[in-house]
C-alpha cells in the first residue's frame, strides 16, 4: 500500500502496544516503523532494474525480518527513551513490520512473507491506493491522537479505525469473488476457451475490475463495473513472446518473466524491444491502448548482457486515466 497508509496503520499498531504507557509517541514510532519495510525501493539506485523489481517486498516484507530487527530497533530505542522496557518496544517494532506485509499481500504487486522461499502473496482484491481503505481509519487515528493517554475515547477510537479498515478489506474480497464469477461467466457465454482468469481493482477503487485472461496465443483484456448493465467485452492482445526468439535464453529475461509470473507481453517498435508486465494492466482505457503501466525497453549490451530500462510514465496519460474510471466505473 501507499506511505500513508502504512503509516496511518503503523501509529494505530504502536497505540495498542504502548499507547496506554507513551501516548502520541506510541503513534509516532509506530508509524516510522510501518515506513521501514519499504526503504528497500533504495536499492532500485544501486543495482539493475531486474534486480530492483526482486528485492522490492522481499527481505525487508519478511516474517523473517520482523522477528530480526524488531528486538534491535526496540533495545535502540529504549536506550534513549525514557520507558525502558525493551520487550514492549520489541513488541511494538514487530506488530508494526509484520503488519505492513500483511496488507502488501492484498495488493497487486503483492510481498514475500515467507522469504527466502520464493512465494509472493498477492491476493489483488485492493488497489495500492484507496481512499475507502486509509481515509476512515486516518480520522480515527486523528481523534484518538486528540485524547489523553489514559481515557477510553482514545482506545476506543483507534480500535474503530483498526476495525472499520479491516472489515473494508474483508468486503474487498468478497467483491473480488463477485467480479471474478462475473468475468467467468462472461467467458463462459461467448464461448472462449481460456487458460487462467486472473482480477485486480481498477485504481482508487473497488467498484470498477479488471481481468486478465490467457488463453494460447493471446491475452483478453476486460473491465467490469458493479453499475455495467452491457455485457463484458474483452480486448484481444497477442503475446509475441516469439520476438524475444534467442533472448529468452538469457538469465535477465528469465527473471523477468518469472517477477511478471508469464503475464507479460513483447513489443517491437522502432527496431526496439519492450517487456510489458501485464499484471498491472494499461494506463488507458481506449480500446486496444498499447499504453501499459510498466514497461521496459530491452537493450542488448556488446558483451550480449541484456538490461531493462523502465519507460517513464506521462502524467497526462494518468490524469486522463483517472478521468476515464469515473466514467467508466458508472457504467457501461
Amino acid at each position: 500500500m501507499d506511505s500513508l497508509t502504512q503509516i496511518v496503520l503503523g501509529a494505530a499498531v504502536g497505540e495498542v502496544v504502548l499507547g496506554k504507557k507513551i501516548g502520541n509517541k506510541a503513534m509516532l514510532y509506530g508509524a516510522i516503523a510501518g515506513t521501514i519495510p519499504d526503504l528497500d525501493v533504495f536499492a532500485s539506485y544501486f543495482t539493475d532494474t531486474v534486480s530492483a523489481l526482486e528485492i522490492h517486498r522481499g527481505f525487508t516484507h519478511s516474517i523473517l525480518f520482523s522477528i530480526v530487527f524488531a528486538p534491535i530497533f526496540g533495545w535502540l530505542v529504549s536506550r534513549y527513551e525514557k520507558h525502558k522496557d525493551i520487550n514492549a518496544w520489541s513488541w511494538l517494532f514487530f506488530w508494526a513490520f509484520i503488519t505492513h506485509p500483511m496488507l502488501d499481500a492484498h495488493t497487486t504487486w503483492g510481498t514475500q512473507l515467507f522469504w527466502p522461499l520464493d512465494l509472493r502473496l498477492a491476493f489483488k482484491n485492493i488497489f495500492v491506493i484507496d481512499p475507502l481503505y486509509t481515509l476512515p481509519f486516518l480520522i480515527f487515528l486523528l481523534l484518538a491522537m486528540r485524547q489523553k493517554r489514559t481515557t477510553k475515547k482514545r482506545g476506543y477510537y483507534n480500535r474503530m479505525g483498526l476495525l472499520v479498515s479491516s472489515g473494508y478489506l474483508l468486503l474487498t474480497l468478497l467483491l473480488k469473488w463477485i467480479a471474478f464469477n462475473k468475468f467467468k461467466d462472461a467467458l463462459e457465454k461467448q464461448n472462449i476457451a481460456y487458460l487462467q482468469l486472473d482480477t485486480r481493482p481498477s485504481a482508487l477503487n473497488t467498484i470498477l475490475w479488471s481481468a486478465n485472461v490467457k488463453t494460447k496465443d493471446n491475452y483478453l483484456l476486460g473491465n467490469y463495473s458493479f453499475f455495467d448493465s452491457q455485457p463484458i467485452r474483452f480486448e484481444t492482445y497477442p503475446k509475441n513472446h516469439h520476438l524475444l526468439k534467442n533472448l529468452v535464453e538469457d538469465t535477465s529475461v528469465q527473471r523477468m518473466i518469472a517477477i511478471s509470473e508469464g503475464w507479460y507481453i513483447i513489443q517491437k517498435n522502432d527496431n526496439n524491444l519492450y517487456f510489458n508486465d501485464l499484471r498491472f494492466g494499461l494506463l488507458s482505457l481506449e480500446p486496444n491502448s498499447q499504453n501499459f503501466v510498466f514497461k521496459y525497453k530491452i537493450t542488448v549490451k556488446d558483451s550480449n548482457k541484456v538490461m531493462f530500462t523502465e519507460v517513464p510514465k506521462n502524467s497526462k496519460n494518468g490524469k486522463k486515466l483517472l478521468s476515464d474510471l469515473w466514467g467508466r466505473l458508472k457504467g457501461n
